[in-house]
C-alpha cells in the first residue's frame, strides 16, 4: 500500500502559485515555504513531508538542496520542474505548459503533460495523486528538449508582441485586429503542423522576402527575419 503523500512546495513564484491551486483542486495535502519565512518553519514542515517540489530558480536548486535538504533527504522524494536542469539527487519533472498570472481550471491542469527524467521513479510514486499524462526522457536529451521549448514558446511570443506593439504604436491599428490571424495560425498548427506555414518563404517569393528585410532596416528583428530565411533554406536542402 502506497504512503499517503504530503507535499511541501518550496517557492513563491508563478509556478508555485499554480500548483498550490492545482493541489487544492485535487484535495491533495500540502504545505508551502518560501525564503521570506523563517528557516525554522522549513525544517518543521520537512518532518511531515513525503514529497518536496523545489519550484525555485534553476541556479538555486542545487545549493538549496545542499544547504537545507541533503541531511533530511533519506526518506523524501525531491522533485524540480526545470526543463533543462540535470541533478543526481533531485528528479526532474517538467510540466510542458506556460503559466500566466491567472490561475487555470482543473481540467486544464490535468491535461498538462509532464516530461520526466528517465531514471525517476514511476509517475505514481514521483507525483502521487496527479492524473497528468507523462513521458520519460533521457537526461542527456534535456538541454535540446528545453531549447526547443524556448524557441517555440518564448521566442514566438516575442514575434507576436512585436506585431502587436508595432500595430498599435507605429501604425495606430488596434492589436485586436491581429487576433483572428493568431487564432487561425494556432488552429492550423494544431490541425496539421506540416502544412501550417504559409507566406513568401513557402512560395519562394524572393522579391517579397527582400522587400521585407529592407523594410526592417535598423530594427533588431531584421536579423531575426534573415536568420529564419537561412534556417528555412537549410531545412529544405536537407529534405531534398
Amino acid at each position: 500500500m502506497r504512503q499517503v503523500p504530503y507535499y511541501l512546495i518550496i517557492g513563491s513564484g508563478r509556478v508555485a502559485s499554480h500548483f498550490k491551486h492545482y493541489f487544492s483542486l485535487l484535495n491533495l495535502s500540502y504545505s508551502f515555504w518560501h525564503r521570506k519565512q523563517p528557516i525554522s518553519s522549513l525544517y518543521q514542515e520537512l518532518k511531515r513531508a513525503t514529497h518536496i517540489l523545489l519550484l525555485i530558480s534553476d541556479h538555486a536548486i542545487n545549493s538549496f538542496f545542499t544547504e537545507h535538504l541533503q541531511q533530511h533527504s533519506t526518506d523524501l522524494t525531491l522533485i524540480h520542474f526545470s526543463g533543462s536542469l540535470v541533478l543526481d539527487h533531485v528528479y526532474g519533472a517538467h510540466p510542458l505548459m506556460t503559466f500566466s498570472r491567472d490561475l487555470y481550471h482543473l481540467e486544464q491542469y490535468q491535461s498538462i503533460p509532464f516530461i520526466v527524467d528517465h531514471d525517476a521513479p514511476s509517475f505514481a510514486d514521483l507525483l502521487p495523486g496527479l492524473p497528468n499524462p507523462h513521458m520519460q526522457l533521457h537526461k542527456s536529451l534535456k538541454p535540446k528538449y528545453h531549447a526547443l521549448c524556448v524557441l517555440s514558446g518564448n521566442f514566438s511570443c516575442m514575434l507576436w508582441q512585436k506585431l502587436f506593439n508595432t500595430l498599435e504604436d507605429e501604425f495606430h491599428i488596434p492589436k485586436t485586429f491581429a487576433f483572428s490571424y493568431l487564432n487561425q495560425q494556432m488552429n492550423n498548427l494544431l490541425t496539421n503542423s506540416i502544412t501550417a506555414m504559409t507566406g513568401p518563404l513557402v512560395r519562394r517569393d524572393v522579391v517579397t522576402i527582400e522587400k521585407n528585410i529592407a523594410a526592417l532596416e535598423c530594427d533588431p528583428f531584421q536579423k531575426v527575419y534573415e536568420s529564419f530565411v537561412i534556417c528555412y533554406e537549410k531545412i529544405k536542402r536537407s529534405e531534398a
